[in-house]
């Protein structure tokens, strides 16, 4: 029979396994560091993370984990039952980018590969990947070497493909439901930029809906000597860039964050030829689906109204592509998650503000159905945080994720990401009476 605690002793019991769990902290932590040097210096693209996910199933394998690999590509599973109680699911992902690395590290990556275009291009860890990876198989170590204090099951999934939106979906699609027990909690992290050492919890909306727009606009080329005979879309999509910058300030309440982004301009060649077309391609936030439709909309009317106004010969064409869900904190979830921090972190345990950044993390438990939080870990050396604070300049000198010299410093970043993960899984496997349960 298993007696379950009230919920003061709950917490104490959870409090209890954290600090046992912990204790070994220190005997994880060599292979750890090793091992996120070894994945900085051998990052992989999304959806080619196959060198990444075959170290990452190794792992798990050696500490007794049911390993599911290939899921969704390259999606890696790793599933330990402990008795009854709760599914907890901790997630990580494990792509790159296309960045040339600029971090001056001895561990930098020298990597190229061909993109999906068939460009070579440059591949980093730039946006701390390679961490969140480390600390989960740090806490999934832990966890499976400390049987003794919790009960339940572990779920540690390592996704592919975050940077393009779309590695939870295709986990999802491949039948991740068959593979794993439904979570009755859903939980993950991310670098921030804040000292290291710090953990930052947030409830409700939390990171951004993000979605990416190609736009073809369609003129007729002709001499640049004799700009009368040709529709120009080169200006056509200049005025579009100046009439798009006004969407925010002007249709969006001064009480909704919204961003809109123009991020890449192509048309023509050669400076004496005037092209039949322009490219633009756009990156779009919001936190609401309401205000995500006003942004698009908006775009919309405004590229068909010059369209219209340039005589253009042919209608625009809208191509959406990279789309990311609205990470909305669960309000009960995110309160346990941040009282467990508070008692084991003390003040390092911060509340944090929304980030316009964007993740799918959520399309997971939303799929089960299953509440989620997700929560900050600062990754920044302190002193350099405090310099740059103090003179008012956090974002001119300090790096943001996706910058050619964006990398956590190793410690202590690994030691809190590592803890934030054991404690937060603590917080539902090791809230029981431990003297009624058994391990199996």
């Amino acid at each position: 029979m298993t007696t379950v605690p009230v919920p003061g002793e709950a917490a104490a019991h959870a409090a209890h396994a954290v600090q046992a769990v912990l204790e070994a902290l220190p005997d994880v932590r060599g292979w750890q560091e090793d091992f996120y040097r070894d994945v900085h210096a051998h990052p992989e693209l999304s959806h080619r993370e196959y060198k990444t996910a075959k170290k990452v199933a190794g792992r798990l394998d050696s500490f007794g984990y049911h390993v599911h690999e290939g899921i969704g590509g390259t999606g890696v599973v790793g599933i330990l039952r402990n008795g009854d109680g709760p599914v907890v699911l901790l997630r990580a992902e494990m792509d790159a980018l296309p960045v040339l690395e600029a971090t001056g590290l001895p561990y930098s990556s020298t990597v190229t590969d061909t993109d999906s275009h068939g460009n070579e291009v440059p591949v980093a860890h730039v946006c701390g990947h390679d961490m969140h990876t480390t600390c989960l198989l740090g806490a999934a170590q832990l966890l499976a070497d400390s049987r003794e204090h919790w009960n339940g099951t572990l779920v540690a999934l390592f996704q592919p493909a975050e940077e393009v939106g779309d590695g939870a979906r295709r986990m999802i699609d491949d039948n991740l439901a068959a593979i794993i027990p439904r979570p009755d909690v859903a939980l993950a992290q991310h670098n921030y930029q804040l000292p290291a050492g710090l953990v930052g919890t947030r409830p409700g909306p939390a990171l951004a809906i993000a979605d990416n727009m190609r736009i073809t606009v369609h003129g007729r080329g002709g001499p640049g000597s004799m700009p009368h005979t040709t529709i120009d879309p080169v200006a056509l999509a200049a005025m579009i860039v100046v009439r798009l910058h006004t969407v925010v300030s002007r249709e969006v309440p001064p009480s909704e964050t919204a961003v809109l982004t123009v991020g890449s301009i192509r048309a023509g060649n050669k400076s004496n030829v005037i092209p039949d077309r322009a490219v633009l391609e756009l990156n779009i936030r919001s936190y609401s689906d309401h205000t995500r439709k006003t942004l698009l909309d908006a775009i919309y009317r405004i590229v068909a109204a010059e369209c219209q106004a340039s005589a253009c010969p042919r209608d625009p064409e809208f191509i959406l592509f990279d789309q990311f869900p609205l990470t909305d904190n669960d309000e009960a979830t995110t309160s346990r998650v941040a009282d467990a921090f508070t008692s084991f972190f003390g003040d390092r345990a911060q509340s944090i503000n929304q980030v316009p950044a964007s993740e799918d993390f959520s399309d997971i438990p939303n799929a089960f159905g299953t509440p989620y939080t997700y929560w900050g870990i600062g990754c920044i050396d302190p002193d350099t945080y405090r310099k740059a604070a103090d003179a008012g300049r956090i974002a001119q000198d300090i790096p943001a994720p996706h910058a050619p010299n964006f990398a956590p410093v190793i410690q202590p970043t690994c030691d809190t990401g590592t803890q934030a993960l054991v404690v937060a899984a603590l917080a539902w496997l090791g809230g029981r009476d431990q003297q009624n349960r058994g391990v199996d």
